[in-house]
C-alpha cells in the first residue's frame, strides 16, 4: 500500500504544476484598490470558490491593508458555500455553483456575515477537468457588494489557457470589480 501511493505521489510530480504568481503588478494593482477603499472609507471582504483565497492574499500584500482588508471567505464546496457565506441550495440546484446567482449570492453573503463594507466574490472552474455540473474549465463568475449599493457581476470565459493564468486573470478581473465599487462609493460621498 505505501508503495503504490508514493508511485502515485511520484507520478503526480512529474506532471507540470502550475502556480499562479504574486507578481509586482499585481501587488501594484491591489494597492490602487487598497487606497481606493481608503478614500471611500471602506473595508474589504472576499469570498472565494476557485481561487483559494488568492485574491485575500493578495490584498494583504497590498501596504495599507491591515487597516482596509477585513478577511476572506473559501468556500470550495456547494455545502461550504451554503454554510459559511449563506447561498440558498436551491439557487445551487438551479444555476450550478458556477454561475451568476451564485457569485451575487457568495458577495451579498460575505457582506452579511462581516462588517466590511465592499466585497468581492469569485467563482469559476480552473480546471484540468470541467467541473461536477459539466461548467467547462475557464469559465469564471465575478461579483463585488458593496453595502447600500447595487451588486456588479461580469462573467469571464477565458478558456483552458492553464491553471496558474487563469487565477492570475481571475484576481486582476476581481480587483478590477472591487476598485469600480469603491470609486461608485467616493463618488455616492461628494
Amino acid at each position: 500500500m505505501r508503495l503504490s501511493l508514493a508511485l502515485e505521489i511520484g507520478s503526480l510530480m512529474q506532471e507540470k504544476i502550475e502556480f499562479p504568481r504574486i507578481d509586482a503588478a499585481l501587488i501594484e494593482r491591489a494597492t490602487r484598490v487598497i487606497e481606493m477603499a481608503r478614500q471611500c472609507a471602506c473595508t474589504i471582504v472576499t469570498a472565494e470558490s476557485c481561487t483559494g483565497g488568492l485574491l485575500a492574499a493578495v490584498l494583504a500584500e497590498a501596504p495599507g491593508a491591515a487597516k482596509q482588508l477585513q478577511g476572506g471567505f473559501v468556500t470550495y464546496t456547494k455545502d461550504q458555500k451554503t454554510i459559511a457565506l449563506g447561498v440558498p441550495r436551491a439557487v445551487l440546484a438551479r444555476e450550478t455553483a458556477v454561475s451568476e446567482g451564485i457569485a451575487r449570492s457568495m458577495a451579498e453573503g460575505a457582506l452579511a456575515r462581516s462588517i466590511a463594507d465592499l466585497s468581492a466574490a469569485i467563482t469559476g472552474v480552473a480546471g484540468p477537468e470541467p467541473d461536477e455540473d459539466g461548467n467547462p474549465v475557464g469559465l469564471v463568475h465575478f461579483a463585488a457588494a458593496r453595502r447600500g449599493g447595487p451588486t456588479l457581476h461580469q462573467e469571464r470565459r477565458f478558456g483552458d489557457i492553464g491553471r496558474g493564468e487563469l487565477l492570475y486573470q481571475a484576481v486582476m478581473t476581481a480587483l478590477d470589480l472591487l476598485e469600480r465599487n469603491a470609486a461608485a462609493r467616493v463618488r455616492a460621498a461628494e
